[in-house]
This record gives structure tokens, C-alpha cells and sequence, in this order.
């Protein structure tokens, strides 16, 4: 798919304010992964408005550590706003290469790359929310998908290693027909419960597992061959995202099972040189995490360029979520987008309307923009409230 340049807007549209909200509901039951359980579900926000009124939003990724939403608000307060409000933009990849370039060196300077990467992405969306607003156009099909291409197929994730099947066969019975359970836990445990998951499911469902960067090169060899039993559609992350690329090369060679990630990699570059590689075959970025809109629609292009799935990851609330749909629905290609198979209030509370899962698929509409809106007044009782920031 050629990129459509329907972005362009002759006068540009002015940010007249940027704002930061944060909230923090309980996780209920908590989200198990092999390497930290969260014990709450935080989001970050982020809205732009423009000289009519027009409202955009974004979603900062947050979920680790513990004290990150608040950081990662601050963080935009302190130097995302002074780089974007009062200030015009022609095309909203302007303020994402604006923010890069002024940035490189603070990143440097205090270590906090990934933290400043999140803050921009966050951004990023917001200002192509806010555009394609402007347009009256989803985003969807702002950012050059085709009329009637909104359908997206969807999987339920996040499965925890406690009675995993219980979960999922809830999330069948409300749609979804494909499901990723945690791995990462002890062989024994791992095959017990995706023994129980493909006892309790149809025969149709389709199962994917998550290791969350678990295992060395050899442990992942060993695992992978046991867990090739159960037919997965993909093994994600069973190595660190800084593994070197032959470490990846090396497993995908031995295993049955196609290797997903993206999650974790954090340069057009490092993504690039994994989709060239054919290391993974399921690529993941993250829309909250790395890039926003600017940067993972070129991730996504590039991939199903090359052939490989364009599969965004994403286990925040819903500004994030839709955004994710959006990019996948505008991208096309085979591949999913995952929905968090855990109760998530602010999933829902910050996103309006909700989705409709049906036989596995999301269809988004041509709503403008991202086509929700957070609704802030019910999640009020979840709001945090972050120390002011001074200027320098």
C-alpha cells in the first residue's frame, strides 16, 4: 500500500493546549508476566486542542514500573508541552520529528530514552487524532486505508497462568476466537496450562504464547520444541528484545512456530533490520511504547512489504487501543490486534463507544479520528493528581 498523502493541510493547525491526565484502578485479579505482576492498570492520557476547539487524543504507554504513569506525565508536562503548544504544524509527522530532533540530546543526558519515546509517542497520536478530526475522516482512512476496509481482526491476550482457561473460555463466549496465554512460568506449568486451554476451547481456536523476553537462546530451543506440540500461531518473545539478531535467527530456524515481537525495540532501524532478517515474522510495535502513529505506520508498511504479520501489541486503556486498530485497519495485511483478555475499567471508561467483538473481529466505522473519547467525568474516582510543573 502507497502512502496517501492526505495529511497535508495548507494553513496548519495550530495546538493551542496540551494537557496530561493520569489514572489508576486496581487490577483485578493482577496481571501475571514471567518477569513482574502489575497490581494496578494506569493510564496515561494526552489531549491537544486547537484555536476552534477541536480536541485530539493519545495514549502513553506506563504500565512498568509501578511509579511510571506519574514520571511519564510529568515528563510531558516539563518538555512535551513546551515543544508543541502554541505552536502550527502543516502535518502531524512534523511534531514527531520535530520532538525527535530536539530531544536526542536529553535523552542522552539522562539515560530515560524509553520514558521521552513514550511521551513523544503519546503525542504523536494525539496530533493524528486531532488531523484527522479536522478532516472529518477516521483515522483509519486518513492515514490512506480504503473505503470499507475497517474490519479488524482481534485476539484475546494478557491470559494469566492461573486457571488461564476459566478467562478464556469467558472471552469466547463474548467473541473472540483466538487467545495468547503467559508463558515463562516453568515448563510443567506452561504445558499444563495450554493443555487446559485447548481442552476448554473449540477446536477452531487458535492459541499464540507470550514468554516476555523469559529465556536464553537455549532454554528458548527447549521450550519451543515442547510447546510446538500444541500448534501455536506464534511464540513471542522468547529471547530480550537486545538479543543479538543471529540469537533470533538461530531459534526461528529450529522451531516449527513463527516468533512474534516488536514490543520492546525502540529505532526505525532495529525494527527494520529484524524485518529484513526474517527473525520474526510477526511484528509488534507498540503505538504508546515507540513512534506513535508517524512511526509505526512506517514499521507496519515496511512489514507487510516484506510479508511478515503486522500485529500491534498493546495492554493499556482505549485511546491506545483504538490507535492501534486504526493503524492496523489503515496498514491491511494478514495479522491481528490484541485486546487484553482482563477486566480493564479504564479500557472502557476512556474510550467511548466500546468495541463490539463478533466472530473474532472489531469493524471501527468512519467515526472522525480515532472515532472514542474518554469520558473523563466516570473515571474521576481514578484520576491522579500530579504535582504541578515550574518552568525553568
Amino acid at each position: 500500500m502507497q502512502f496517501v498523502d492526505n495529511n497535508f493541510v495548507p494553513e496548519g493547525i495550530k495546538i493551542d493546549r496540551l494537557d496530561v491526565f493520569v489514572f489508576r484502578c486496581p487490577a483485578i485479579p493482577p496481571i501475571q508476566t514471567s518477569f513482574g505482576t502489575m497490581h494496578d492498570r494506569p493510564a496515561v492520557l494526552v489531549r491537544v486542542k486547537d484555536e476552534h476547539g477541536t480536541e485530539g487524543w493519545g495514549e502513553i504507554w506506563c504500565n512498568f514500573p509501578t511509579v511510571g504513569a506519574e514520571h511519564r506525565a510529568r515528563l510531558t508536562l516539563a518538555y512535551g508541552r513546551p515543544l508543541i503548544e502554541g505552536k502550527t504544524w502543516l502535518r502531524p509527522e512534523d511534531a514527531w520529528h520535530e520532538m525527535y530532533s530536539r530531544l536526542q540530546v536529553l535523552m542522552l543526558q539522562t539515560g530515560e530514552s524509553g520514558p521521552l519515546h513514550q511521551m513523544m509517542a503519546g503525542i504523536d497520536t494525539a496530533i493524528w487524532d486531532l488531523f484527522a478530526r479536522r478532516a472529518e475522516l477516521p483515522l483509519w482512512q486518513y492515514l490512506g486505508g480504503a473505503p470499507g476496509s475497517d474490519k479488524v481482526r482481534v485476539y484475546a491476550s494478557g491470559i494469566n497462568p492461573t486457571q488461564p482457561e476459566l478467562l478464556a473460555v469467558a472471552r469466547q463466549e463474548e467473541g473472540f476466537r483466538d487467545f495468547k496465554l503467559k508463558v515463562g512460568f516453568g515448563l510443567e506449568r506452561d504445558l499444563e496450562n495450554l493443555s487446559r486451554m485447548r481442552q476448554a476451547l473449540s477446536a477452531e481456536a487458535r492459541l499464540m504464547v507470550d514468554a516476555n523476553q523469559a529465556w536464553s537462546l537455549g532454554e528458548a530451543q527447549k521450550a519451543g520444541d515442547v510447546l510446538s506440540a500444541f500448534d501455536l500461531l506464534w511464540l513471542e518473545e522468547p529471547l530480550r528484545a537486545n538479543a543479538p539478531i543471529d540469537h533470533w535467527l538461530a531459534l526461528a530456524k529450529t522451531l516449527p512456530m513463527p516468533l512474534a515481537g516488536g514490543e520492546n525495540l525502540d529505532s526505525q532501524e532495529r525494527f527494520q533490520a529484524f524485518i529484513d532478517s526474517g527473525a520474526m515474522s510477526v511484528i509488534q510495535p507498540d503505538v504508546g511504547k515507540w513512534g506513535g502513529i508517524t512511526g509505526c505506520l512506517q514499521v507496519a508498511r515496511s512489514a507487510v512489504r516484506s510479508g511478515r504479520w503486522y500485529c500491534p501489541h498493546w495492554l493499556g486503556a482505549g485511546i491506545g487501543l483504538a490507535a492501534s486498530m486504526h493503524l492496523k485497519a489503515a496498514v491491511g495485511g494478514p495479522g491481528y490486534v490484541e485486546i487484553d483478555a482482563n477486566a480493564n475499567p479504564l479500557r472502557e471508561m476512556l474510550a467511548r463507544p466500546g468495541f463490539q467483538v463478533t466472530d473474532g473481529c472489531v469493524w471501527l466505522g468512519t467515526a472522525p479520528g480515532l472515532g472514542v473519547v474518554p469520558d473523563l467525568q466516570a473515571a474521576r474516582r481514578f484520576r491522579v493528581t500530579s504535582a504541578p510543573i515550574k518552568d525553568d
